[in-house]
């Protein structure tokens, strides 16, 4: 580890956006064809600015990730794959069960908005649930947006969005298949299948299946070190051919979920039984999305989308039966007028939320129309202004504006300067959002009615291109981040180890830092993508200063890759290292470690690509074998009584330290920062018929 840790920290503050290769224009040497282009500088976005647009033209910075990129370290799920983009960090929220979100910029799930195609598809209670599934063989890309996005998108895109950008049905593989195992016995499963009816419309299909049903116990606390998962998501897009090529896509999505963690020895019978703890969770999920462009002259869009989630969950004894539903549609008007490119836009979202904890007494309804209208500015050759304005009305909160400026400065052809800046605000429903407040480990406290977070956000990010004379292209990519905080809602772990204390911050927080990047492509097949970040996330309260838990302050990513031509071999190194976080405790005689140590995950794959339409990999996922439980006594306090039937409290309800309880603790499940999985063998095979 320390050696590991040695040959990275140099690297640590480069960030990662994938592997570019650009064509010259500057008369030098073009780099070899045959390097697969993985993330390409005049690649079209639409992220940025809700509307088609050359990354490099973007006033708004978008990081763009191909399927290519992910193929480098297989995953099961897009939820586990962001853990080699830079800045990007999957976090688990439960020992047991395995939930979790993602955190951008260290900014909690919560803040990041993700989207399928453009529109909000996975909400705040299924965040894990809704990149769970998603068939890979269907993504054609995914462009994150670090920063500010509320004026276009609106609520929970205060720290950045995901977009989830599927394939074409007309310019997709006829077919694809691809299945991977590792010798944990897990089995991932991706199919796509694209078909004509008739000639104006174009189908793509597409499955996930994964099984993960082998029950490991490594460390040997009687309970599962990983949750055990059936999966089948099953995805269909529509391409409906129009007269002047007009856009109509509709697409759906249906997800079914069973999984579960615990004791070794839970079976289904003991389902919300206090004999034995388990956490089962059953989900079940359907998703429609669509976009027509209207027939008329002027380029105008409707897009809608419309979400069914259903969940049934055990957290022991607690129950917790929850629906949400949410509808939503949006009118764009793309309009140019010299040099102003304007956009315009009427979007309405309702959202239906219901449960059976006693915080929902009825059923949540929340309507938020909104208007918005951008103009990009272009100023001369080499400077371009983005201005924004969002207007929506809540139904629960009155109104809210988000405003938003971007300007970008083309230095020349290798040199960009990209300022954005905005506000974003943030309601809050807890249950949907954190897990912790479900597991039954603790009680939940609103301390008072949560009022809507605002924040102000502020982000600077500078883009060089390289090319040498032997046609190495090198790519760096610098940023510096800032988000202030009003009123914002942080879950007091601390204060009560048998609470969790919600209510707005008396004070204020802040999330700052910096990050860079650097591709390096050589003409001979070798690849370096490396990355890293600081960040300071905080709150201040009277005058006091505390790291936001769970946090890390310094990061890193790595993807080094080489492609041995005459065997048409390749090999992909992958990886991250993260500083330390500061974790949950349950009282002053809590043994556990208070900071995580710095950590690694590790990964070395071979691909095989000498056969026709056939792929062959394999290789080793974390091959250091690292996992959190090394050098902690424990990981799930009160392992032995998760039921807390032998644990005592004083007449203030605080646990008192007993002989069989000598450490004062309740059982509890959240103190968890990294993946509880070892070592591990891969194999798989990919088939593409084009």
């Amino acid at each position: 580890m320390k050696i590991t840790y040695t040959l990275f920290v140099t690297l640590m503050m480069i960030a990662h956006t994938g592997v570019a290769q650009v064509i010259p224009t500057n008369g030098t040497i073009k780099p070899d064809s045959s390097i697969h282009k993985e993330n390409d500088l005049n690649e079209v976005v639409v992220s940025g600015t809700l509307k088609p647009v050359r990354k490099l033209e973007s006033p708004v910075p978008v990081e763009v990730y191909s399927q290519a990129f992910f193929r480098k370290n297989p995953t099961p799920s897009i939820f586990d794959a962001l853990q080699n983009v830079n800045g990007v960090r999957p976090q688990l929220n439960c020992n047991i069960c395995n939930t979790g979100d993602i955190h951008i910029n260290g900014l909690e799930g919560p803040y990041t908005m993700v989207l399928i195609d453009g529109m909000p598809i996975v909400s705040s209670l299924s965040t894990v649930y809704g990149l769970s599934g998603i068939p890979n063989a269907i993504v054609e890309q995914i462009e994150i947006v670090k920063g500010p996005a509320s004026s276009i998108y609106g609520s929970e895109a205060v720290g950045g969005l995901i977009n989830i950008i599927t394939k074409s049905p007309e310019k997709s593989d006829k077919l694809t298949v691809d299945i991977f195992a590792t010798s944990y016995k897990e089995l991932n499963t991706d199919f796509s299948l694209k078909s004509k009816i008739g000639s104006r419309i174009t189908v793509l299909s597409g499955i996930n299946y994964f099984k993960f049903g082998n029950v490991v116990d490594h460390n040997h606390d009687n309970f599962t070190d990983i949750t055990l998962q059936d999966r089948i998501s099953f995805f269909q897009k529509w391409s409906i051919k129009r007269k002047h090529q007009r856009a109509f896509t509709i697409a759906g999505r249906y997800v079914y979920e069973d999984r579960w963690g615990g004791e070794t020895n839970w079976n289904k019978s003991y389902r919300g039984g206090d004999q034995v703890y388990g956490e089962s969770i059953y989900t079940k999920r359907a998703e429609l999305i669509g976009n027509y462009q209207l027939p008329v002259q002027e380029k105008m869009f409707l897009s809608f989308s419309l979400t069914n989630h259903n969940q049934d969950s055990r957290y022991g004894t607690v129950s917790y039966i929850a629906q949400q539903k949410i509808a939503f549609a949006q009118l764009i008007w793309d309009k140019q007028v010299e040099n102003h490119d304007l956009l315009f836009g009427l979007a309405s979202r309702y959202t239906y939320y219901d449960d059976n904890t006693p915080a929902t007494a009825h059923a949540d309804k929340v309507f938020l129309p909104g208007a918005f209208i951008q103009d990009e500015i272009k100023i001369g050759e080499k400077h371009k202004l983005l201005t924004g304005l969002r207007y929506d009305y809540n139904s629960v909160h009155g109104n809210i504006i988000t405003p938003r400026v971007a300007y970008k400065y083309a230095i020349d052809d290798e040199n960009i300067l990209r300022l954005n800046a905005g506000t974003g605000f943030r309601v809050v429903n807890i249950f949907t959002e954190d897990h912790a407040a479900l597991t039954g480990a603790r009680d939940v406290v609103i301390a008072n009615a949560l009022k809507p977070e605002k924040t102000y956000n502020v982000n600077l990010n500078y883009l060089k291109k390289i090319y040498t004379e032997d046609a190495t292209f090198i790519g760096l990519d610098g940023s510096a981040f800032y988000t202030y905080f009003n009123n914002r809602i942080i879950g007091d772990f601390d204060t009560n180890p048998n609470q969790i204390v919600y209510d707005n911050l008396d004070g204020y927080a802040i999330s700052k830092g910096i990050s860079a990047n650097i591709d390096i492509t050589f003409i001979n097949g070798l690849k370096f993508i490396l990355g890293g970040t600081y960040q300071d996330v905080s709150t201040v309260k009277n005058g006091v200063k505390s790291q936001q838990i769970l946090t890390e302050k310094i990061s890193g990513t790595w993807a080094i890759s080489y492609l041995f031509k005459p065997v048409k071999l390749s090999l992909d190194y992958t990886g991250n290292v993260y500083g330390k976080m500061r974790l949950p405790l349950l009282g002053p005689l809590d043994p556990r470690p208070q900071y995580s140590p710095v950590w690694s995950i590790q990964n070395i794959q071979f691909t095989y690509k000498g056969l026709k339409a056939i792929e062959v990999y394999g290789g080793v996922k974390n091959l250091l074998n690292w996992t959190p439980n090394k050098g902690t006594p424990f990981l799930i306090a009160g392992a032995n009584d998760p039921f807390d039937k032998n644990v005592q409290f004083n007449g203030a309800g605080q646990v008192v330290a007993t002989p069989g309880n000598p450490y004062a603790l309740t059982f509890d499940p959240n103190y968890v920062y990294g993946p509880n999985q070892g070592i591990r063998g891969f194999f798989g095979i990919r088939y593409t018929l084009k």
